[in-house]
């Protein structure tokens, strides 16, 4: 028997990135993963490539900032399945510009992707997860969820917020046998993360490789990237949990940046 047999796990942002590695290896394991994401066809193609190695997967449309879109994702879930059992929270944006810059919108906007989607998310799952006496919610946060880099204002203070949404829920969970937990990466070679390394780069006046090496990993122990394989790994094992006894903990997965 698998560690996640015919549990139902929603994951945000799952067409791409780290969110579709962590819906990958959840169905490895049993799991059915829902892949929730802003583009319905990409969360079509990744819930068919599962389809394909012989697991089961699920894709709907949904934009974590638009409560009646999440708030019908989820029943729509539920209808089919029967329960939801495991939520990571991992949609995310990044912008980055000097705060003296910052446009507001900007700065609503990425605030709204990281911390209402996960407030929405979280909440359209609980009503189900209570009933169930069963949940575990895991929040992509970030070393940023710990740390400060320049130029990435809401993105720092959005993953600092996480935290405190996972232990609000963890005392309030608790009693319902549900966890919340944060998982906190390094920089991973994702789509989000090439993107910044031409802007950084830009933003900065240094070369690309420069960011690589003296923005990006200069705090590593090795200089090397975490991967999304090590990310899915952390998330797998908050998911697994058989109690509370890690409720409400974060764990930075980072090559050494930041140790606590």
């Amino acid at each position: 028997m698998s560690r996640f047999d015919k549990r139902i796990a929603i994951v945000t942002g799952a067409a791409s990135g780290i969110g579709k590695e962590i819906a990958t290896r959840f169905a490895a394991e049993g799991a059915t993963p829902v892949i929730a994401d802003l583009n319905l066809d990409a969360a079509q193609a990744t819930a068919d490539e599962i389809k394909a190695k012989g697991g089961d997967a699920f894709a709907v449309a949904m934009n974590v900032t638009d409560e009646d879109q999440v708030n019908k994702g989820v029943a729509d879930v539920v209808a089919k399945y029967g329960k939801v059992d495991i939520l990571v929270s991992n949609a995310g944006i990044q912008i980055v510009k000097p705060l003296v810059d910052f446009p507001f919108a900007d700065w609503k906007k990425l605030l709204s992707i990281h911390l209402d989607g996960a407030f929405l998310t979280t909440r359209a799952c609980l009503k189900y997860m209570y009933a169930a006496n069963y949940g575990r919610v895991v929040y992509m946060g970030s070393v940023h969820s710990k740390e400060a880099s320049k130029l990435k204002a809401p993105y720092v203070t959005a993953k600092h917020g996480l935290i405190g949404l996972a232990k609000v829920l963890a005392k309030e969970g608790a009693e319902h046998n549900v966890t919340a937990n944060v998982v906190c990466p390094g920089f991973v070679r994702t789509p989000l993360v090439e993107k910044q390394i031409p802007e950084q780069a830009r933003e900065l006046g240094i070369t690309e490789e420069q960011v690589v090496k003296t923005v990006m990993l200069k705090d590593t122990v090795d200089g090397e990237f975490t991967t999304t394989d090590d990310v899915a790994d952390a998330v797998l094992y908050f998911a697994a949990a058989k109690s509370n006894v890690l409720t409400g903990q974060s764990l930075v997965v980072s090559h050494g940046w930041f140790m606590q």
